[in-house]
């Protein structure tokens, strides 16, 4: 619908602008523009002005691009020079050492070489019947360690050495584990931390078989664990198997290379690789005597 003002305009003709000529033929022609909707009003006397607004509007949207462009550049060089800063931080940063007396340090002293041949390995010929009571106390290892490991365990009635119950803290999988004798006893299970088929491939095969029934049943080589996680481990070693229990590992791989250091066997490179991952991360990590 045409407005009132229009419609004056159109019966008007000149309508108010009649006196000038000029002012007449500029809203004749506006008002043309608005009844035939043909859009926008360019007067003659404001066109070069709009021309000169595109042309300026298109000079600062141009300077705006270029500028945008100017910054992803910096952006970009920035980020490149920071990388290269970081790697070279990187490249000059040494690997970690273990103090005196450490996990780590004693690590570096290990020989380093490929695993043997698994020929000829036999669990009780080579390294004596599971449990023995190797240390002369009256009690076998088993229950030696049970009593080591458990919190508020207790003894069969009338037994000073079978342990009935208690509770693991687990250092595996970081559970508590309530340990009872009897058709769950597996729950809990006596872990050789390096295991006696490792030991046997990385140097005990060499050894006489009272050293290795020794290292079967030493308290440094033995702790209480979860059954499946300790049945998940099996004979792997550090670069095949690790605690699921992070916070334990430093301990874990620092007991293994204890024990390794102890009876001189020796690491493979695969091996070495994973103690020294788990190490660097805490290289004041002792060396557990026992």
């Amino acid at each position: 619908m045409v407005p009132r003002w229009a419609r004056r305009r159109e019966t008007t003709g000149q309508g108010v602008n009649r006196r000038n000529p000029i002012l007449a033929d500029w809203g004749n022609r506006y008002f043309s523009h608005v009844l035939s909707g043909s859009g926008q009003v360019r007067p003659d006397h404001t066109g070069r002005q709009n021309e000169g607004l595109v042309s300026a509007t298109a000079k600062k949207s141009s300077q705006t691009r270029k500028a945008l462009q100017l910054v992803l550049v910096a952006v970009a060089a920035l980020v490149l020079a920071g990388n290269f800063v970081l790697k070279s931080l990187g490249d000059d940063v040494a690997p970690a050492e273990g103090a005196e007396g450490s996990a780590l340090a004693t690590l570096d002293s290990l020989t380093v070489q490929d695993a043997a041949t698994e020929d000829g390995y036999d669990r009780e010929a080579d390294f004596g019947s599971a449990w023995q009571d190797a240390d002369d106390n009256g009690c076998d290892t088993r229950n030696d360690m049970l009593q080591r490991d458990l919190e508020d365990y207790e003894l069969s009635p009338g037994d000073t050495c079978e342990v009935a119950s208690g509770t693991l803290d687990d250092p595996y999988t970081g559970e508590s584990i309530a340990f009872v004798r009897g058709e769950n006893s597996s729950d809990v299970q006596i872990d050789h931390v390096v295991a006696l088929m490792n030991a046997w491939t990385t140097g005990a095969a060499d050894l006489d078989r009272p050293e290795r029934i020794e290292i079967a049943n030493d308290p440094l080589n033995l702790v209480a664990s979860d059954g499946p996680a300790n049945m998940g481990k099996g004979a792997k070693d550090a670069a095949e198997w690790l605690p699921e229990n992070q916070a334990y590992r430093c301990e874990y791989v620092a007991r293994q290379v204890a024990v390794k250091a102890k009876y001189e066997l020796w690491v493979t490179p695969a091996e070495r690789d994973a103690m020294e991952d788990v190490l660097t991360s805490c290289p004041a990590e002792p060396l557990p005597a026992s």
